[in-house]
């Protein structure tokens, strides 16, 4: 299977495990594992490999059991002598590589694990595997993804997933907005209270149209919305709209016809 460049540092897939109370360990291991298995080339390391993962991956589901623990690392630490036999006697015939990036994940060096791992199994597939196994409630993980694969760090990216996913109900103009802000990393929890206001406030389409003219930065139909605004008595409201205000935005929409 051919490679590719070396992707993220360990401490970059270290992000993703402070993010989440809720991070899936024993997701995360069992999704390594298939992806790694495939990229194994000897078959009797490939088995050893599949085998130790199911065994630690059934003691990470049932962390209460003592046994399951002994058996875990039991199974764990095989495989890493078995590296380790495999290098001292190799004469560059086995690469244990791909299986050794799998015996990292076994003994809970996660981050360490993707940094081995990526050029074999390539980024996307990680990408998906540590965002899936975050297990947030109410988060845009299609988003997420898309900011990962746009050179975001995981903290960024899981933030505003995690904003956008509490407004998921928005309509499809307003979310497409909340996408490209989120993208030129320019979306924060304010931006998305502001934006509320435009979600709540009933538009018609033609006002939708207008109000995203707004949002986006439109400066001659801003200068018209905030004289439409003093005309009708709304001043502070058109102060705060050539200030960039957008909490205004959903008023002017409403006010202002196009």
């Amino acid at each position: 299977m051919k490679t590719q460049a070396p992707g993220h540092p360990a401490d970059w897939w270290g992000e993703f495990l402070g993010i989440s109370g809720t991070f899936d360990r024993a997701y995360l291991v069992e999704g390594l594992a298939d992806l790694v298995e495939r990229t194994i080339s000897a078959p009797l390391l490939r088995r050893e490999a599949r085998i130790a993962a199911d065994v630690v991956v059934c003691h990470l589901n049932r962390l209460g059991s003592a046994e399951l623990a002994d058996r875990a690392g039991a199974a764990a630490a095989r495989l890493a002598a078995t590296l380790q036999r495999i290098d001292e006697r190799s004469t560059g015939g086995v690469s244990t590589a791909e299986a050794a990036a799998l015996s990292l994940a076994l003994h809970g060096r996660y981050a360490e694990a993707a940094a081995g791992a990526e050029p074999f199994v390539g980024t996307k597939a990680l990408h998906r595997l540590f965002v899936t196994a975050l297990r947030m409630e109410r988060f845009d993980i299609p988003l997420a993804l898309r900011l990962l694969e746009g050179g975001q760090s995981p903290a960024s990216a899981v933030r505003s997933g995690a904003l956008v996913g509490r407004y998921s109900w928005w309509p499809a103009w307003l979310l497409s907005i909340v996408t490209e802000r989120a993208l030129a990393g320019t979306l924060d929890a304010d931006t998305m209270a502001a934006l509320d206001r435009c979600a709540y406030a009933s538009l018609s389409p033609a006002q939708a149209r207008l109000a995203r003219r707004l949002l986006g930065g439109d400066t001659g139909l801003m200068a018209t919305a905030a004289e439409r605004l003093e005309a009708l008595g709304e001043r502070e409201a058109a102060g705060r709209l050539r200030d960039g205000d957008l909490n205004a935005v959903a008023l002017a929409a409403r006010l202002v016809p196009l």
